[in-house]
């Protein structure tokens, strides 16, 4: 009745299901992903991938390949319904060690996504295989599977449903997903060959007809039009209509070929558990959201990263089978923000009357001659960032404004004694807990048992020093050398987090590279032994 066929089952090879399967490959875990499709669809839905799911990338050696293929840290220009700029949205800060806002053709991510997997011999990616039935019981999961005629069972301790917006997993198990879905629905063209220069992202906000044109890698180009309520949305890709819409954009020139036009519902909806039992919901199968903020795939990014590395901890035997629940404690409310986000900047796009429009103009304009309000607005500071304050976390709740307990720690540029020249942090960590000292002699705040816990969990102790010092103490090197891997701060931002916060002298990072709990020094033993005992109960 045991006997598995892998550890984790995934339904569905989306950019979900396909980086939730190289994560736990990367970590050793086995893995099946079943895919109803043969192929992957040749046009892409999403086109945003943020410096977030960029990092995650990282983890598994795709980043570099997908950024240099996408157009990187791109603007966004919002106007008012005259066209004229209400703001030029430039990001340029990079705190987690990428762009923040890039421009990705969709199938060549998932290309490139389902190649790597090939390099794991622990994962197997079976295409035009239908999930056609889902059992569990304590021991694990029992999927029943159908590629062409033949019909066959999977058994795996672990399933996850990453199989979209009309899950098939998640009607199985029966998950209400709470929320609405909007009465209007929108045109989505996408054109190839284009030919409009134009470098950013632009939203032309309206009370008649809001709409928005996004350039992609390959010489692709997004447009997506508001239906108005009067206007019949199933007349509204003809191909006479699409080129008159269109053709604003190019007064000059021919439109471009069209690729494709469809219409969209706007969904606005999360998943009332992103667990039950064994089985687990990842990306649109957990949470959909209008694309204004371009968040819906990169929600799910952060879904698999979230879960990868829990479920290799429970599968290697390092953690208790209970660390799973943090899954849905921790990312549930977090999805469920960034959706009512989205939706919130859906209704800035469409005002209510023309007068109303010309009041939130002003008041936009107006607010970004303020210093702190135009950095907020152009820095993009308004999007919600992550934060955990239940789950694997020490002191999240009652940790004061700005302490980086719950939320993901930067990634700035360092050197390492095992490596020429600088690199990204993670690079250094690899993806295992970091205990990261930023003051002298962390090494020795820690019992050996401590220590011997931390190893056990596959962790390692890093000693941050400045950039200018380049070779230990001599001594601290008998004693140190074996407990801790040094660290030197080339920009020194890492000493900028500890000016910031002089309480928060030790950070505890987990393989997602969110921090599990901040302390002085002082109190490392005690706080890494609540953080450790997390894992272990």
């Amino acid at each position: 009745m045991n006997e598995f066929d892998c550890d984790v089952a995934i339904v569905g090879a989306g950019p979900a299901g396909a980086t939730l399967a190289n994560l736990l490959g990367e970590a050793g875990v086995s893995a099946v992903v079943l895919e109803a499709s043969g192929s992957i669809v040749a046009y892409p839905r999403a086109v945003g991938i943020d410096d977030e799911a960029i990092r995650t990338l990282q983890s598994f050696g795709l980043a570099q390949v997908v950024l240099d293929n996408s157009l990187q840290n791109m603007p966004i220009r919002y106007h008012d319904a005259a066209g004229t700029v209400l703001a030029h949205v430039a990001p340029s800060a990079q705190p987690y060690g990428w762009p923040r806002r890039n421009l990705f053709y969709q199938p060549y991510l998932e290309e490139r996504l389902r190649e790597h997997l090939a390099g794991y011999p622990t994962v197997e990616l079976r295409t035009d295989t239908e999930v056609t039935g889902l059992s569990q019981d304590e021991d694990g999961v029992r999927l029943g599977i159908r590629t062409g005629t033949t019909e066959s069972t999977v058994r795996a301790r672990y399933a996850v449903g990453a199989d979209g917006g009309r899950s098939f997993v998640r009607g199985v198990l029966g998950t209400e997903m709470l929320g609405d879905t909007a009465p209007v629905k929108w045109l989505v063209i996408d054109v190839e060959k284009d030919t409009w220069d134009a470098p950013y992202s632009a939203v032309y906000t309206s009370s008649v007809r809001p709409s928005m044109t996004i350039p992609l890698p390959f010489g692709y180009r997004r447009f997506e039009f508001q239906i108005r309520a009067e206007e019949d949305p199933a007349a509204a890709s003809d191909p006479d209509r699409v080129q008159r819409l269109l053709k604003r954009f190019y007064p000059d020139s021919p439109v471009p070929p069209v690729v494709r036009a469809d219409v969209y519902w706007h969904h606005s909806r999360t998943a009332a558990e992103f667990s039950v039992g064994r089985v687990f919901l990842v990306g649109d199968a957990a949470h959909m959201q209008p694309p204004f903020f371009g968040q819906g795939m990169n929600s799910g990014f952060r879904d698999v990263t979230n879960l990868a590395w829990k479920l290799a901890a429970v599968v290697d035997g390092r953690a208790s089978e209970r660390i799973l629940a943090s899954y849905d404690s921790e990312r549930r409310s977090n999805a469920s923000e960034m959706v009512k986000f989205a939706t919130r900047m859906g209704q800035m796009y469409k005002a209510k009357s023309p007068l109303t429009e010309r009041v939130r103009s002003t008041l936009f304009r107006g607010a970004q001659k303020v210093p702190g309000a135009r950095d907020y607005i152009l820095q993009m500071k308004h999007k919600p960032v992550p934060r955990y304050t239940e789950g694997l976390v020490v002191g999240a709740a009652a940790s004061q404004g700005g302490s980086l307990v719950g939320r993901a720690f930067p990634q700035p540029m360092v050197h390492s004694a095992d490596h020429d020249g600088a690199r990204r942090l993670d690079d250094v960590l690899g993806s295992r807990i970091a205990v990261v000292g930023l003051v002298p002699d962390v090494a020795r705040a820690l019992s050996t048992h401590t220590v011997g816990r931390l190893r056990a969990q596959g962790g390692v102790l890093v000693q941050v020093r400045p950039a200018t010092v380049y070779q230990r103490d001599s001594t601290e090197a008998a004693d140190l050398a074996s407990e801790a891997l040094d660290v030197f701060d080339v920009d020194g931002n890492l000493r900028d987090l500890v000016l910031s916060r002089p309480a928060d002298e030790v950070y505890m990072v987990r393989p997602d590279r969110y921090v599990a709990a901040a302390c002085r020094a002082a109190d490392l033993e005690r706080v890494l032994g609540a953080f450790l005992a997390l894992l272990e109960q």
